[in-house]
């Protein structure tokens, strides 16, 4: 049944990309796609009709209900898929005058050949490396197989086209030359075309609560300054570039692209701030986790300035999908743990033991440090746990189900469905 599915949307779909030429931009990456992908649209959408996936659809179903203009997989309803295959069908005997201009389109590679896929069904005009590390390497096996994969998405590319690359990367940057398209890159280092630079987190002077970071970005010797709201991670004013970088190569200039930056926030389970019990604030790192991202995230857990007396918590679930690297990749974070001086780790799942063994040898007290194979057991004990002041990370696998610590632990578990990942359908059910 699934093959018969795919069939018919990979075909309608790329009938339908052939019929109305909208301008693709792909984006793919091991970390940052979603909010690149949000960041690139907010940029395009200042000028532009732009349409982009429906939450993080990027496989080989989602991509094509993004091409004919679906927001929602009707699953395992049949009729469902008729109404989505008529609308497609629609699209083809009658002209849509209002259909994109451009497609915003993420791209995800579980296994070796998907890009390859994606862009077969969506030929890109640009395409957009995020990062390179290790992710799902259960299945690549290698840091070399992965890049291989990502690479596609540039090596495409026509020559009229635009690669845009994260210069903070060295994995991404060495492609450069992997494309005829015309490259723009983006980033902190000095060598990035796009430059970011001069951060500064911003707090509101009476609450102390964070507000956001500015920042200054620079490109042929233009600077301007732009603000996310509810920003607190540099991988934020990263997913910012990007979308600024598609921006230029697409001919939005940097102010307009600065104003559109002003509505990028947050998404759900990316470095969201929530208040938590007892005047705590929880970084809700939740959506999924991978070895490049938990360490970026600790790192901005350590910068966060807490008063006297509270505490720094690191609450942190399986990676998952890491085959051979799973012990080396989990006893690295821990060891970052202890170097961070993080106050309190608690670990989730089997892997995680190894982060947790790892903190203790290289110095953490062991008093300070609680494992546990579930994610509900752990929230019961973080919320015994937590103080006035305190601030927690919490991140982990989509399977490990994080998303519960942070509803324990939140000052208004009724709002759990508007501030959570993984609220709805199935979800909820397990």
């Amino acid at each position: 049944m699934k093959t018969i599915l795919l069939f018919f949307l990979r075909g309608l779909s790329k009938k339908i990309i052939r019929k109305y030429h909208p301008d693709v931009v792909g984006i793919t990456g091991s970390v940052g796609k979603t909010s690149s992908k949000e960041a690139i649209y907010l940029v395009l959408a200042s000028r532009f009709s732009v349409r982009r996936n429906y939450k993080n659809y990027n496989n080989e179903i989602g991509l094509p209900l993004a091409v004919i203009g679906i927001e929602q997989s009707p699953g395992r309803s049949l009729l469902g898929w008729l109404k989505i295959f008529g609308k497609a069908i629609g699209l083809l005997l009658k002209r849509d005058k209002n259909y994109p201009e451009i497609l915003v389109l993420e791209m995800g590679a579980d296994k070796p050949g998907d890009i390859k896929y994606l862009t077969d069904i969506a030929p890109c005009k640009v395409g957009v490396l995020t990062f390179i590390s290790h992710a799902h390497t259960e299945f690549f096996k290698t840091l070399k197989k992965i890049a291989q994969e990502k690479r596609v998405i540039i090596s495409h590319l026509p020559e009229d086209g635009f690669a845009i690359l994260n210069a903070d990367c060295p994995l991404v940057l060495e492609n450069r030359d992997k494309t005829k398209a015309e490259v723009i890159t983006y980033g902190f280092e000095n060598t990035a075309q796009l430059k970011a630079s001069d951060v500064n987190m911003i707090t509101d002077e009476k609450t102390g609560r964070l507000l956001g970071l500015n920042f200054k970005v620079s490109y042929k010797g233009n600077i301007v300054p732009v603000f996310l709201p509810g920003a607190i991670t540099n991988t934020l004013i990263s997913s910012a570039l990007s979308g600024m970088a598609v921006g230029i190569a697409l001919g939005v200039n940097l102010v307009e692209a600065a104003q559109a930056l002003r509505n990028l926030s947050p998404l759900a389970g990316h470095m969201r701030l929530i208040d938590g019990i007892k005047n705590t604030m929880i970084i809700d790192d939740t959506y999924n986790s991978s070895p490049e991202a938990v360490k970026a995230a600790l790192q901005t857990l350590s910068l966060i300035a807490v008063k006297t007396g509270s505490e720094r918590f690191a609450v942190l679930g399986d990676m998952l999908e890491l085959g051979a690297e799973t012990e080396n990749t989990h006893r690295e974070i821990g060891l970052r743990v202890a170097e961070l001086g993080i106050n309190y780790l608690i670990t989730v799942g089997e892997a995680s033991k190894h982060t947790a063994h790892a903190a203790i040898e290289a110095g953490m007290d062991e008093h300070r440090v609680a494992m546990f194979a579930d994610s509900v057991a752990a929230g019961r004990f973080l919320q015994d746990k937590l103080e006035d002041g305190d601030v927690v990370l919490v991140k982990g696998s989509q399977g490990v189900r994080m998303e519960k610590i942070v509803k324990e632990v939140m000052a208004e578990p009724l709002q759990a469905v508007e501030l959570l990942v993984r609220q709805s359908g199935e979800w909820v059910k397990k």
